[in-house]
């Protein structure tokens, strides 16, 4: 029986390209993402939001606009905090046509996060005020709203996820006591 030989020439060859091919292999950078700016922020969004007080969670989809430092509503979601206010169903059901369609800004400042592809945002939301019809009287309605932590832009999806917290509210002046915080989350937003 014959050895067969292969020539040294071959084999190194053959080395070099296995080599290269499994380099190739290993290039770890994955797909080419283009880095979050600025400017990717600022547009029309719809995306879920996620209401929830105490053990009452209600899911829908919101509408609202990014301008340079303000997340804009033309429509912010206040039937939990009437319904806080008005105990009685009917007349808080009264009061939320009667106030139409409210407009809401929350103030942000944004920041690139380049190691994370993300924009950072934080929010600072002002106080809400309502004049919330009751028996044909008009109940000064102050709402606090807090952001307990930051919001994100995120470049590899185009994403918006923020919330906020109505953590009090206050009636003619008074504190209403008990009270479950509102928390609303915006889990998952992308631009119109």
């Amino acid at each position: 029986m014959k050895k067969l030989t292969v020539p040294r020439f071959f084999i190194t060859v053959l080395m070099v390209l296995v080599g290269f091919t499994l380099y190739s292999c290993n290039d770890n950078e994955g797909p080419d993402i283009p880095p979050v700016k600025i400017e990717n922020l600022p547009g029309n969004y719809k995306g879920k939001l996620i209401i929830v007080q105490g053990n009452i969670k209600r899911e829908g989809v919101k509408e609202f606009k990014v301008k340079k430092d303000t997340i804009s509503f033309a429509e912010f979601p206040i039937s939990d905090i009437v319904k806080t206010v008005v105990k009685d169903p009917v007349k808080a059901e009264k009061a939320i046509q009667a106030l139409g369609k409210v407009k809401y800004d929350v103030k942000y400042a944004a920041v690139i996060n380049t190691a994370n592809n993300v924009i950072e945002l934080t929010l600072t939301p002002k106080t809400m005020e309502l004049q919330i019809p009751v028996d044909g009287v008009n109940k000064k309605t102050v709402v606090e709203f807090v952001s307990k932590q930051k919001g994100y832009y995120v470049g590899l999806d185009q994403t918006l996820r923020y919330a906020l917290t109505a953590e009090k509210i206050t009636v003619d002046g008074t504190l209403v006591t008990p009270y479950e915080v509102i928390d609303y989350n915006f889990p998952f937003c992308i631009k119109n």
